[in-house]
């Protein structure tokens, strides 16, 4: 006998609840000292527009929070002198201009563009300039070919149910999972891996099943196959490190020099390597050069420093970083600094993730600065946040600092998941919606999402 409320009804109470969770987000964002924001471009099925931008920022109890602040329309077209404007626009609207320390965007020439019309300090995607690289390697490295057949025994099960049927009797004989295979899309990250991956893992079940049909597919040699599992193994640490990077509940930031130095060592031509794979190294490692050379570097190299997971850098940059941490402590404010309750940690050597610096012995300056570089770093897995949050009164402007730089997104996938979000409510059967409702039910989905998973 429930009476459904009506069009009007549920609209009013989705417009109360986002005004109510809107001033929560307000009264965080007003007692943020710095502000960190990533933003994109997303064409939705009606043909329209977006802006999308979230908010990224320490708390002063050292908790990380990542949220949507809006996914608006934009009338005019995606010149750099109009994106500019739509940023300053929103920073303006939600009051946080001059508490905006970066923006990370992907690579796009209009957006790098209008980060130069800009104060704010340009954070590149770096998951975005890893996915470019491997792309550029997989067409010169000669894996085209064997990827479009591929692709064409994928679509050979996803686009026909008997087939797919067909596939999975074939694994229960074999007692593997019924799992479908998987097609790989050029605009969605690792796909390409886990296209291969779950290929080679159902090889056999693939080939007796189409060894029973009719086709005109061209099968995979054995040298083929053998190019997929080459692959495979070359292309698992750029999803370890796409995934590190992509978080938005913990400090990415620092972890990019850490991340892209290991990296690149896994690329390293050996005597036992291909003519194909000694190509793709090689290509990989010249073009992940040229693009990481458009980085941050400068509030990359800060970030890692302040994690107390890393602290320092190779040798030749060492030097300059902590100078440059130098000067940033000297333009601080002084901070109260309680009387403290412990002994201070012993000097103990700092451990570095670059091998060339380990069995170096160096002193650090007096102060402050030299106070932390003194202490011993902490584990991999340990969270810098909770070092800081119990250190905070032993380094209050190095903590002040800290705050500001770990509070940036390496990437701008939270800006993608955004758009994601967008795409499922903005459908073809619901192509109308106002762009001030969408915008309401996006945001609201993403601030709902983050208040259950912070209880």
């Amino acid at each position: 006998m429930y009476e459904l409320p009506c069009r009007k009804t549920v609209t009013k109470r989705i417009q109360q609840l986002y005004e109510n969770e809107k001033e929560d987000k307000v009264n965080l964002l007003e007692k943020a000292e710095c502000v960190a924001l990533t933003a994109d471009h997303w064409t939705s099925v009606s043909n329209s527009n977006y802006l999308g931008v979230t908010a990224h920022f320490i708390d002063i109890k050292w908790r990380l929070h990542s949220f949507a602040l809006t996914i608006q329309k934009t009338t005019t077209r995606h010149f750099a002198e109009n994106v500019a404007e739509d940023f300053e626009s929103v920073a303006e609207a939600w009051e946080v201009t001059q508490k905006v320390t970066t923006i990370g965007t992907d690579s796009a020439r209009t957006m790098t563009t209008a980060m130069r019309l800009l104060t704010f300090q340009h954070m590149p995607c770096v998951a975005h300039a890893l996915q470019r690289t491997i792309t550029v390697c997989l067409a010169d490295s000669g894996f085209t070919g064997t990827l479009a057949r591929c692709r064409k025994i994928v679509g050979n099960f996803k686009h026909s149910p008997s087939n797919t049927e067909e596939l999975q009797k074939e694994q229960t004989e074999r007692e593997q999972d019924k799992e479908p295979l998987i097609q790989d899309v050029s605009t969605r990250w690792n796909s390409t891996l886990f296209m291969i991956s779950r290929l080679l893992k159902n090889q056999e079940a693939v080939k007796a099943t189409l060894a029973k049909q009719k086709h005109k597919l061209t099968m995979l040699t054995t040298a083929e196959w053998d190019r997929l599992q080459r692959l495979e193994t070359l292309l698992k640490p750029c999803r370890y490190v796409t995934e590190l990077l992509g978080g938005e509940i913990y400090v990415s930031c620092s972890v990019v020099l850490p991340a892209l130095h290991p990296l690149t060592r896994t690329v390293e031509v050996s005597d036992d390597d291909p003519a194909y794979v000694v190509r793709f190294k090689a290509a990989f490692k010249k073009d992940l050069s040229q693009r990481q050379d458009t980085l941050n570097h400068g509030w990359l190299r800060v970030a890692t420093a302040l994690d107390p997971r890393f602290k320092c850098l190779p040798r030749g940059e060492r030097g300059g970083v902590w100078t440059s941490v130098e000067e940033l402590l000297q333009k601080e404010p002084d901070r109260a600094t309680p009387e403290p309750t412990e002994e201070p940690a012993r000097k103990r050597s700092l451990l570095l993730f670059n091998s060339d610096s380990e069995s170096e012995d160096e002193e650090g300056p007096n102060g402050a600065l030299g106070r932390y570089r003194a202490e011993p770093t902490i584990s991999g897995t340990d969270c810098p946040l909770q070092l800081w949050s119990t250190h905070e009164g032993a380094h209050p402007q190095l903590s002040a600092l800290a705050r500001k730089y770990l509070g940036s997104p390496a990437t701008s996938v939270p800006c993608e998941r955004i758009f994601s979000l967008a795409g499922n409510i903005v459908q073809k059967k619901r192509a109308a919606l106002s762009s001030e409702n969408v915008n309401r039910l996006v945001c609201l989905s993403n601030w709902l999402k983050e208040k259950k998973e912070n209880k």
